[in-house]
This record gives structure tokens, C-alpha cells and sequence, in this order.
């Protein structure tokens, strides 16, 4: 699992060097042809991986439950993050992947409720829920990248 928590480090930390030097307007800009912005695919993968591990873990997220009711799967923008919102999210997305190593290190992830993804594969313990997570965040951070060519 190391080099999954790894991965997660990695690949968020290619995420906040992609969109260094934005606006919080260019971040809510939605370009034509999409349905979110960069700020929502952000918030999108906190909670995700709240959801994912803690969750379905039966354990309480270490996100606001506001940011899950309005990020989670099958949600679009509704409202733009102030800067100072905005800061807390990205306070959370570098934050909580050492959380998450150090939780899983001490084992408190004992139990886990299956779950269908929409990709097709049935996540059934947090072994396959991480490696998984790490595969849904580089869908977004694809994402990510395709709206910034257009902002």
C-alpha cells in the first residue's frame, strides 16, 4: 500500500502544479461542452475519497458533510467557492492523503461495505478501494487538464 498512498501524494501534487497561478474565476470558468469546472473536480476528488474509504468504511469523513451533499458523484456547480473556501478544499485535498496513510497504518479501517462503481468493478475492502480512488483521480486530473486548454 505504500506505493499507493504514494501515488495519491503524486498525483494530487501534479493537480495544485496544474492549476498554480489560476484565478478563482478561471477555476469556476465552465469551458462549452463541459458540465463542471476545476474547483468542482477538486472538491469532487476530497470527497470522493472521503466517501470511498471512510464511508464505506462505516467511519465518519473528515470533510464537511456540505462538501459531499454538493460534490459528490452525480452533482454539478451550483454556487462558486469564495478564496477562503476555496483555501479550506485545498487545505483538505493536500492534507487528508497523510491522514489516510496514518489511519490505515493504524488500522482502523476494520470493516467495509461493498460498492459497485460505475466502472464496472465492485470495491469489497479498502485494498482495492485505494488503488481504486488512485484510478478515479487520474480520470479527473485528465479532466482538469482538458478544461485548463480552454480557460
Amino acid at each position: 500500500m505504500k506505493k499507493q498512498f504514494h501515488i495519491l501524494r503524486k498525483s494530487r501534487a501534479l493537480t495544485l502544479k496544474t492549476i498554480e497561478g489560476l484565478t478563482l474565476e478561471q477555476l469556476h470558468k465552465i469551458p462549452e461542452g463541459f458540465k463542471n469546472n476545476i474547483a468542482w473536480n477538486i472538491a469532487h476528488l476530497v470527497v470522493t475519497q472521503q466517501l470511498l474509504h471512510y464511508k464505506l468504511s462505516g467511519l465518519n469523513c473528515l470533510c464537511p458533510d456540505e462538501l459531499i451533499e454538493t460534490h459528490r458523484k452525480g452533482t454539478f456547480p451550483t454556487k462558486n467557492f469564495t478564496q477562503e473556501e476555496f483555501d479550506e478544499v485545498l487545505d483538505l485535498f493536500t492534507g487528508l492523503p497523510d491522514t489516510l496513510e496514518e489511519d490505515y497504518k493504524a488500522g482502523i479501517f476494520k470493516e467495509y461495505h461493498e460498492y459497485p462503481t460505475s466502472a464496472g468493478v465492485v470495491l469489497d475492502s479498502m485494498n482495492m478501494a485505494i488503488p481504486f480512488n488512485n484510478y478515479h483521480e487520474g480520470l479527473h486530473i485528465g479532466i482538469i487538464f482538458s478544461i485548463k486548454k480552454f480557460i
